[in-house]
């Protein structure tokens, strides 16, 4: 029976609310909507503040208030997830209110945005670029800012998935045995990326790749091949003496040698 008094009392809350919330939308007064719209953000119902800054956005463009709306609309936004349109609302405070006291925050709220929206490794990464920037843009406007120790460890995980992302489509033209492109790719990753925690692996795959492609060549191609092959066993050797690719790396570079007749 209590059960049931509690359930009941819950319903007649829950429409009472409805109905208030019903009544604050048919008002007039946008003083009073703006209010009950702080309100509802400090109790963390972000959807019904959303729709409330909606209905009084336009009746306070331009006068002294217009900032603090724009400010928790982005937060509300933020609050349910939508990190990019966030992120887009928080720049959007420091483009048209930049003399506004939340300009530095939200500067710093348009890069985080865009950090959590960023997508995974193997989707196209140019919000993560985007990510980055805006972090960079922020450390160079506000060199002294207490939040630039995290603003600099959020440039690393973010260049780190670029990393990876490089890494691993080099490495699928190489898994799906694709030479021609895997050695492009790979060329590319090692360019782009130099200090890449993957370069050893990378420069592997770049002599496996020139090694199966000359040894897969035509006559008349094989010996530049070959060739080709031999120099990345050399660099690859140098760099990396005590690799765990070391034995399979001279078993190529003895198979070349034998072709080309060297010691």
């Amino acid at each position: 029976m209590r059960k049931i008094v509690v359930i009941l009392i819950g319903v007649a809350f829950f429409f009472a609310s409805c109905g208030e919330y019903q009544e604050i939308k048919k008002s007039t007064n946008a003083e009073f909507k703006l209010k009950k719209a702080i309100e509802y953000f400090n109790s963390q119902d972000y959807a019904k503040t959303l729709d409330l800054l909606d209905d009084v956005r336009p009746l306070y463009r331009g006068r002294t208030q217009a900032p603090t709306i724009e400010y928790y609309y982005a937060y509300s936004l933020y609050e349910q997830k939508r990190y990019l349109d966030a992120g887009n609302y928080f720049n959007q405070i420091v483009r048209l209110y930049p003399k506004s006291p939340y300009v530095e925050e939200c500067l710093y709220m348009k890069a985080f945005c865009y950090y959590k929206g960023t997508p995974m490794v193997l989707l196209d990464q140019t919000p993560t670029k985007d990510a980055i920037q805006a972090f960079e843009t922020y450390i160079k406007r506000y060199p002294n800012s207490s939040r630039n120790d995290d603003a600099k460890e959020y440039i690393s995980k973010l260049y780190d998935k670029l990393v990876k992302k490089s890494y691993l489509n080099a490495k699928s033209y190489y898994d799906r045995e694709y030479y021609d492109s895997a050695i492009i790719a790979l060329n590319n990753s090692i360019k782009e990326y130099p200090e890449s925690g993957y370069r050893e692996e990378i420069l592997f795959m770049l002599l496996e790749s020139r090694y199966q492609l000359a040894k897969n060549s035509i006559p008349s191609k094989k010996r530049d091949r070959y060739n080709k092959a031999k120099e990345e066993y050399l660099s690859f050797a140098e760099e990396f003496p005590d690799s765990k690719y070391v034995s399979k790396a001279k078993r190529m570079n003895n198979n070349i040698n034998e072709y080309l007749g060297t010691e």
